[in-house]
């Protein structure tokens, strides 16, 4: 989950992180009001989970209450990369005199932690590495060890940091560092981390990705969630315990285990090029249970698409049988009742396969079809949802 620039911010302030005052926004009155309290020169900056602000006119200096209430006038409803801006935050002002960079981030390739740093920041980090690759430092961080204020002068000096800084931004790495592992995050970043011409070190722009997977120790995450941009399917989905990605074709997929999903997806869209260019309307991983409940959830997703036409059941009957699987999807039409409107076409093979697909037969619903292979249900889904 990638969080709002505020919301690693206020995160920043809790680690002991230096930060500038903030104020989030959501009016032009806000920002004013916010305009007023923060007192002098402020910035109003888009909140939006992409880069590029500043040069898509999402960030604005603004000298009093005024200018900034009528500079988030142009900022609100800025497309963004795709994203519409709803909230800004209104930030106290710095005086810059120099900029860096640094981040902290998940190397999965080497299995470490990797810190990349720069004497250079305030620029797009993706463009520092290919033009100057020599000014980004690159320094593999042991997660037993992580980062003490040893390494963290260890990467301060690699980074070309004068040695009169070194003393000044290496405690910073550190504290960043514990937001990382605090908040067991895959990518915590700082661009601008600046010096002030007070002489202080300041996270003036960060960012943050933390691990789904561990959000069980963090509570306190389920309050970071963007809902209002979250796709209601998805959130659906999710509160459901499925793992559900929306997509934008007509044949809804279901299948036990992410492998066979994603092929599923690939046989789909190759069938769909014989049917007008129908597409895969999901990814729908049921796991390795297929119940009733199971069943009925995924499909009450699928079936609340409104561009889904058909829907595609692709299971390969492993610890979980065919006859259960085909038990369960019987019982979800019962359960479902009216609400399955839309013609399914069933794949079943493996485990009690023949069970399976004799229950499904005997079952006779006028909207379930059964395939015998992978290719033949792609294809008879696919026409489905053409027609």
């Amino acid at each position: 989950m990638d969080l709002f620039e505020y919301q690693a911010r206020d995160l920043f302030e809790s680690y002991g992180v230096p930060v500038l005052a903030g104020i989030v926004a959501d009016t032009p009155a806000e920002v004013r009001a916010a305009a007023e309290k923060l007192g002098g020169t402020v910035v109003v900056k888009a909140q939006v989970k992409a880069g590029g602000r500043g040069k898509a006119g999402g960030v604005k200096v603004a000298h009093n209450p005024d200018d900034a209430a009528a500079a988030s006038e142009t900022i609100f409803g800025l497309d963004i990369k795709g994203h519409t801006v709803k909230r800004v935050m209104v930030a106290a002002g710095a005086r810059i005199a120099e900029e860096y960079y640094f981040s902290v981030l998940l190397d999965r390739a080497n299995r470490s932690y990797l810190s990349l740093s720069s004497f250079e920041g305030g620029m797009e980090i993706e463009e520092l590495a290919v033009e100057r690759p020599e000014a980004l430092a690159r320094i593999e961080v042991d997660p037993l060890v992580g980062i003490d204020l040893a390494k963290a002068t260890e990467i301060a000096i690699a980074a070309k940091f004068p040695a009169e800084i070194v003393p000044k931004v290496a405690p910073v790495f550190v504290k960043l560092y514990e937001v990382y592992t605090g908040e067991d995050a895959t990518l915590v970043e700082v661009n601008p981390l600046v010096l002030t011409e007070e002489g202080d070190i300041v996270a003036l722009d960060g960012k943050v990705s933390i691990d789904e997977n561990a959000e069980f120790r963090h509570p306190n995450h389920a309050a970071l969630v963007d809902t209002d941009s979250e796709d209601p399917l998805e959130a659906k989905a999710k509160a459901l315990g499925l793992n559900y990605v929306k997509l934008d074709g007509e044949v809804g997929v279901i299948g036990n285990g992410a492998g066979l999903v994603m092929s599923t997806l690939d046989v789909v869209s190759y069938a769909g090029e014989n049917f007008g260019g129908v597409k895969p309307a999901n990814f729908l991983d049921i796991g390795g249970g297929a119940s009733a409940e199971v069943m009925a959830n995924g499909l009450d997703v699928i079936l609340g698409d409104p561009q889904v036409k058909s829907v595609f059941v692709n299971v390969f009957g492993g610890i979980t049988s065919c006859d259960a699987v085909a038990n369960g999807i019987v019982g979800a039409l019962k359960k479902l009742g009216d609400a399955a409107s839309k013609p399914l076409v069933v794949r079943l093979d493996g485990n009690k396969v023949e069970e399976g697909r004799a229950i499904l037969a005997e079952y006779a619903h006028p909207l379930v079809s059964l395939a015998d292979t992978m290719d033949d249900g792609a294809a008879k889904a696919a026409e489905l949802a053409s027609k």
